[in-house]
C-alpha cells in the first residue's frame, strides 16, 4: 500500500518590540541570565499586565500580510500547563479568540505554484528557556538551568492548514514565512538565537484517503534544514510503522536529536481540553476598528511575491534570481539601489550582486549591514566595466579590494594600475613579442588546432598582468596569424 504524509506547522516568532508584551522589561537577546525580569513576567502575585500596543500592531501586520482576516474582537486566555520555565504555571496566549484567521501563503514547489492556508495567527507570551547541560542537548542531559529573561516577550504563532505533503514544502513555506515577517520588520527572523521556531505536525495515511492518522509532533525545530530533515526521518518511520501493521496508536510529542539523525520520543501529546483554556480575568477584550487595520495596514511594505513579480516583469532578471535577490530584503535594497545609480542593464547587477558579491559576503560572513562598499561605488565599477576601462577579471579584484578597503573603484584602478590596455598600437607590439616567443602554438594553430589560439590569447594576457583588453587582443592574433584569409574557427 501506498502512503502520503500530512504536514502542519506551527510556526513562532518573536517580535521586534524593545519591551515585553504585558510589561516594560527589555526583551534584548543575549543579556546576562535573569537579568530582564519583573514581577510580572515572572508571575509574582499581585503583579498585573498591561498589554503592549506595538506588539498588536505587529501582530496585526503578519496577519494582513498573510492574507488573513482580523478580528473585530479578540480575547487572551490562561493556558495552564506545570513547566519549569514558566514560572506562573500557565501562558498567557489566545485560543477562544485568536486575533487572525483564514489566510493563505503561496510557494512555488516542484509540482507548481500551492497554496497553503493559515489557520490562525495569534498572540502570547514566550516562555523562558531551558538551558541543558553537555554537548547531547534535552536527551542526555545531566541538570538543566533556567534562564527567565526570555518569559513575556512578545510571540506571535502562525499555525498552518494540514495542506503540506512533502518536507522540501515544509522548508519552502518556512522560508517564505520567514522572508515575509523580516521584510514587514515585526520579528528578524533570526533562528540561530530563538526568534523563529517551529513545532511540525506529521502524520500518514493511505493515498486517496481522507480521514488523518495519529499525528507526532517535532517540538522546537530551529532551522530549515532541521525542519526538512526530521520531518523526512518521521515520515520514513510512520511509513515502516504503517507498512507493518502498527501505525501510531496515540499521538506524541518528539525531539529532533541532530547528532543521531532521529525524532525522539518526549511525552504524549498534550490535547486542547488538558490546558483547560479560559479567559484571563486581568486582561480585558481587545477591540479593532476598521480604521486601525487600514492604517496598518498602509505601513506594509512591498513584499518578495510583489518584489519577484516586478524584477521579472520590468527588469527581465531569471525567475531563479529574482528569487534570490526578493527573498531577502537587505540585499534586494542593496541591489535596487545599486541598480538605482547603474545606467546600464539590471540583469548585470543581478550577475555581481549573486555571483562575486555573494561569495565574499558568504566567504566571511558579513551581513549586508556590514558591507562596507557604497552602492554607487558598485554602479560606478559596472560602468568602468562596461565602458572598457577593466577587464571582467580585473573588477573582480577591483571588487575584492573595495570590500575589504570599502575604498572607491576610480582610486583603486588608479594606485594599482589596473586600468584596461586598449591602444592598439600598444597591444600590437605585445601580440608581436608573444608571437615570436612562441613559434610553436603559432604553427599549431596554422596547422588547425584551434586551442593554441587560447593559448596566445592568455599569454598576452599574462603579459600584461590582465589588463589587455581580450577582444581587442583576439582581433589583432587572428589578424597576424591568419592575413588574408578566413580565421579558423574557434
Amino acid at each position: 500500500m501506498e502512503y502520503e504524509a500530512v504536514i502542519g506547522l506551527e510556526v513562532h516568532a518573536e517580535l521586534c518590540t524593545a519591551s515585553k508584551v504585558f510589561c516594560g522589561c527589555a526583551t534584548t537577546f543575549g543579556a546576562p541570565p535573569n537579568n530582564q525580569v519583573c514581577p510580572v513576567c515572572l508571575g509574582l502575585p499581585g503583579a498585573l499586565p498591561a498589554l503592549n500596543r506595538r506588539a498588536l500592531e505587529y501582530a496585526i501586520a503578519a496577519g494582513l500580510a498573510l492574507n488573513c482576516q482580523i478580528a473585530s474582537t479578540c480575547q487572551f486566555d490562561r493556558k495552564q500547563y506545570y513547566y519549569p520555565d514558566l514560572p506562573k504555571a500557565y501562558q498567557i496566549t489566545q485560543y477562544h479568540q485568536p486575533l487572525c484567521t483564514g489566510g493563505c501563503l503561496e510557494i512555488m514547489t516542484k509540482q507548481g505554484l500551492k497554496r497553503v492556508g493559515i489557520t490562525r495567527i495569534h498572540l502570547e507570551e514566550e516562555a523562558g528557556k531551558t538551558v541543558h547541560a553537555g554537548s547531547t542537548g534535552i536527551t542526555g542531559a545531566q541538570y538543566a538551568l533556567i534562564d527567565y529573561n526570555r518569559c513575556g516577550i512578545p510571540l506571535i504563532e502562525i499555525v498552518s492548514g494540514p495542506d503540506l505533503r512533502f518536507p522540501e514544502e515544509a522548508k519552502l513555506f518556512l522560508e517564505k514565512l520567514r522572508s515575509i515577517l523580516c521584510y514587514l520588520g515585526v520579528s528578524d527572523g533570526k533562528m540561530e538565537e530563538g526568534s523563529l521556531r517551529c513545532d511540525a505536525n506529521v502524520s500518514v495515511r493511505p493515498v486517496g484517503e481522507q480521514a488523518m492518522g495519529k499525528r507526532a509532533e517535532i517540538k522546537n525545530l530551529n532551522s530549515f534544514r532541521a525542519v526538512q530533515a526530521a520531518l523526512a526521518y518521521e515520515i520514513r518511520r510512520q511509513m515502516e510503522l504503517a507498512a507493518s501493521g502498527t501505525p501510531l496508536a496515540m499521538e506524541e510529542a518528539r525531539a529532533w536529536d541532530e547528532q543521531s539523525g532521529m525524532t525522539v520520543y518526549m511525552r504524549p501529546k498534550e490535547q486542547p481540553h488538558e490546558y483547560r483554556y479560559y479567559p484571563d480575568p486581568d486582561l480585558m477584550p481587545v477591540v479593532i476598528s476598521s480604521a486601525w487595520v487600514e492604517e496598518i495596514g498602509r505601513t506594509i511594505p512591498e513584499l518578495p511575491d510583489a518584489k519577484y513579480d516586478r524584477y521579472t516583469r520590468q527588469w527581465g532578471l531569471a525567475s531563479h534570481d529574482a528569487w534570490l535577490i526578493a527573498a531577502e530584503q537587505k540585499l534586494a535594497a542593496y541591489f535596487e539601489a545599486v541598480v538605482e545609480s547603474f545606467s546600464g542593464n539590471p540583469k548585470t547587477v543581478s550577475h555581481w550582486v549573486l555571483g562575486e558579491f555573494s561569495r565574499l559576503l558568504n566567504l566571511e560572513k558579513t551581513a549586508i549591514d556590514a558591507v562596507k562598499i557604497r552602492p554607487r561605488d558598485f554602479a560606478v565599477l559596472l560602468e568602468r566595466l562596461a565602458a572598457g576601462t577593466v577587464s571582467g577579471n580585473t573588477a573582480k579584484t577591483v571588487l575584492e579590494t573595495m570590500f575589504y578597503t570599502g575604498q572607491d573603484p576610480d582610486t583603486i584602478i588608479r594606485e594599482q594600475g589596473l586600468a584596461q590596455i586598449s591602444d592598439v598600437q600598444q597591444l600590437q607590439e605585445l601580440v608581436a613579442a608573444v608571437l615570436a616567443a612562441h613559434p610553436g602554438p603559432v604553427a599549431d594553430y596554422r596547422a588547425g588546432k584551434a586551442k593554441a589560439f587560447d593559448y596566445l590569447v592568455g599569454q598576452v594576457m599574462k603579459a600584461t598582468r590582465g589588463r589587455a583588453n581580450p577582444e581587442v587582443v583576439r582581433q589583432i592574433l587572428i589578424a597576424e596569424l591568419v592575413p588574408a584569409e578566413k580565421p579558423a574557427k574557434q
